[in-house]
């Protein structure tokens, strides 16, 4: 009993973390960048035993099974270097380090995406509350939740897990992962996108 009550106040604190400034249920954004757009199309498709095979236990949690890593312990929460989030589950990019900041609700938290098309969004109805969900427009991995409490210029905080993504800081050699999404799938936009940001930081 000792143990269930245990779980129970730690998911109470995590959602509670993630939606620190909103008090009502109903977290959805209502931005406009942020509109539920996910079609259940993705161009990378693999079998549930190949995304195991493929990830981590905790990548595929979180990525596969919509889970959420523990407030305040993911390997990028505070990673302040400067560089490019890819997702964990094909290498796409998703965000570059200048639009990280702290937002105090223990994951990492992104104000803007890398490019616009990269992140899909969809309605989440679990635990009691209703929320943007956020997905790699990939694959349709989950990655975490977007809320409408984040800085200017946009507002939103996208309130992601570090187990969804990789970061590969400036001057570091991107892993496979990357290398071959970049090369083989990754859309003109993304490509101008990572490109204009390590031009920018070289």
């Amino acid at each position: 009993m000792l143990k269930l009550l245990a779980i129970s106040a730690g998911l109470f604190f995590m959602f509670q973390s993630c939606a620190h400034t909103q008090n009502s249920r109903d977290m959805q954004s209502r931005h406009h960048s942020a509109q539920h757009n996910d079609t259940g199309n993705y161009p990378l498709q693999r079998s549930d035993e190949e995304w195991k095979q493929q990830m981590q236990p905790m990548q595929y949690y979180v990525l596969r099974q919509a889970g959420t890593e523990r407030p305040f312990t993911g390997d990028y929460y505070k990673n302040k270097e400067a560089g490019i989030y890819y997702s964990a589950a094909t290498g796409q990019p998703l965000f570059v380090s200048d639009a990280k900041y702290d937002s105090g609700c223990g994951w990492p938290s992104f104000f803007e995406p890398i490019t616009e098309g990269v992140i899909l969004y969809r309605k989440d109805t679990s635990h009691g509350m209703i929320r943007t969900e956020i997905i790699d427009s990939s694959s349709g991995s989950h990655l975490g939740h977007v809320f409408d409490d984040g800085p200017p210029p946009t507002g939103l905080r996208y309130c992601m897990n570090s187990a969804a993504m990789v970061f590969v800081a400036l001057g570091d050699t991107p892993p496979a992962l990357v290398q071959k999404y970049m090369e083989q799938h990754a859309s003109q936009k993304e490509k101008e996108a990572v490109k204009r940001f390590l031009m920018r930081k070289d």
